[in-house]
């Protein structure tokens, strides 16, 4: 921004107009992380509240838009992820979503960002599961976590874990399924993750009561 009002200013004192190209650019950097993070607010409310804001897909676009214009490998592949995420958490299509998360984590993968192909993973894994391929969901999920581990974000960790302990669950490994639910809570806790720590004990919940059914 101080840049930007220095190249104003040169431009209109001095005639100096070489750094408004510049600017500009600069500008549209600022102006793309600004409404990638007001989508990704709008997002968090909307898991909170579940009621879908109309402006967070139109954000998110507009962030995929600037930064595919910016030549911006990395936050092309962290919007496009996001507009899958809408499409897929928000309006449950997961049509439509697969293609983008695919194409944001081919973007992540030529941008060397493993935050991103993390996120696209998870959420491809989360589409398998939906439609009942447990093995491609399991091969994703684990993929997630890995690089998870090596970007350092245990609480991500531990929300993969989630998925696992139920795609565990589902193809009858009820050990590894509590075991990974003992992993995941104890993960979660570490980090002060509450929210994932909920959902791990739900899933246990559910995994103790299919065993005792079964038994009974």
């Amino acid at each position: 921004m101080e840049e930007a009002k220095r190249s104003y200013e040169r431009a209109v004192y001095a005639g100096e107009i070489d750094g408004l190209v510049e600017a500009e650019r600069g500008l549209d950097e600022v102006e793309a992380d600004l409404v990638l993070a007001r989508g990704r607010i709008l997002h968090a409310r909307f898991l909170d509240d579940r009621l879908e804001d109309p402006r967070e897909l139109a954000l998110f676009e507009q962030a995929a838009e600037l930064y595919g214009m910016l030549g911006d490998a990395a936050g092309e592949a962290e919007s496009v992820f996001w507009v899958g995420c809408f499409h897929q958490v928000v309006r449950s299509d997961h049509d439509r979503a697969v293609p983008l998360l695919e194409q944001s984590y081919e973007l992540a993968l030529r941008a060397g960002d493993r935050h991103t192909q993390a996120e696209a993973l998870r959420h491809l894994g989360i589409a398998d599961h939906a439609a009942g391929r447990l093995d491609a969901a399991r091969q994703r999920l684990e993929e997630s976590v890995r690089l998870r581990r090596e970007i350092g974000l245990p609480a991500g960790v531990a929300a993969n874990q989630v998925g696992l302990i139920y795609i565990a669950a589902a193809q009858g490994r009820r050990d590894d399924a509590l075991s990974l639910a003992d992993e995941a809570h104890a993960l979660a806790e570490s980090c002060g993750a509450r929210r994932i720590m909920a959902q791990v004990e739900e899933a246990r919940a559910q995994i103790t009561a299919s065993g005792h059914d079964h038994g009974a």
